[in-house]
């Protein structure tokens, strides 16, 4: 099986793609699996691997490469939202029979394929992840992509249809061309370097959508390295999250197995 990667966002360095090239040698000794990066990957453009038309090429020409069983995006950052739509026009039925896996900056493009009807779309470590200290994110990762392993999956899964974001992502799509339907979604959420006081004025406006009031509840996952808040905000990030729920009849679920860091578990979309 090859597996394309490409970087919609941020900056990617051939360095980390030489480290996961090399992971994949020693898991993959016999080639059954292997990895093709697009050039573009290593494309600079101030903060973006490439403008926004080079990142753009890169996803639909590997979405409709029929040599390729699955897309995995390298990194996130910032920068997916900026080519959803071209993407989204020039994506060919192929593209959408095709897994796609990341998380962070990539859950734009997720929440479009979503929306668009691919059917393996999920939230999961990225190849960055190969830098962390331990390769069991990058190895569940994997597990996924190529044999959808459960034991790949988040443990909260309950059987209803689920998605799972980054909260900053998630509230900044919903009310634009790339909000999917989440009538009946659980949806699982994460976060990462975010003030408390900005968490709750996110939360805020997620559960204040209309579109939002519909879904089957929310699950919090790890908020990871809270920047500092002066004065202390006073509620932890469960508390926050609980609160908005509660005020906007959504129910809490309790907690999900997801996050910025190397226990990140797989969400399939739907």
């Amino acid at each position: 099986m090859k597996i394309g990667v490409v970087a919609a966002s941020s900056r990617f360095s051939r360095e980390t793609a030489a480290e996961m090239q090399a992971h994949m040698a020693a898991r993959y000794p016999d080639g059954a699996v292997s990895l093709v990066f697009h050039e573009a990957c290593f494309l600079k453009h101030g903060h973006f691997a490439g403008d926004d038309a080079a990142r753009a090429r890169s996803v639909i020409e590997f979405g409709n490469d029929a040599r390729l069983g699955a897309i995995w995006f390298a990194r996130g950052g910032y920068g997916s939202c900026r080519i959803a739509e071209a993407v989204a026009a020039g994506l060919k039925p192929l593209a959408l029979q095709k897994a796609w896996l990341g998380y962070s900056d990539a859950g734009s493009l997720l929440a479009l394929l979503y929306k668009m009807g691919a059917r393996h779309v999920a939230h999961g470590p990225m190849v960055t992840d190969v830098n962390r200290r331990s390769p069991e994110a990058v190895d569940r990762a994997l597990d996924w992509l190529t044999k959808r392993d459960p034991s790949a999956l988040d443990p909260n899964l309950d059987g209803r249809p689920a998605v799972a974001f980054n909260l900053t992502i998630l509230n900044e799509l919903m009310g634009t061309a790339l909000e999917p339907d989440l009538s009946g979604h659980v949806v699982m959420l994460e976060e990462v370097s975010e003030a408390l006081y900005r968490i709750d004025r996110m939360m805020f406006h997620l559960t204040s959508q209309p579109a939002m009031r519909t879904v089957a509840g929310i699950r919090l996952g790890r908020v990871l390295d809270i920047t500092p808040n002066d004065p202390d905000f006073g509620l932890t990030p469960e508390e926050i999250v609980r609160y908005w729920c509660h005020r906007s009849g959504i129910p809490y679920l309790g907690a999900a197995d997801i996050g910025h860091d190397a226990a990140n578990k797989v969400v399939p979309f739907g």
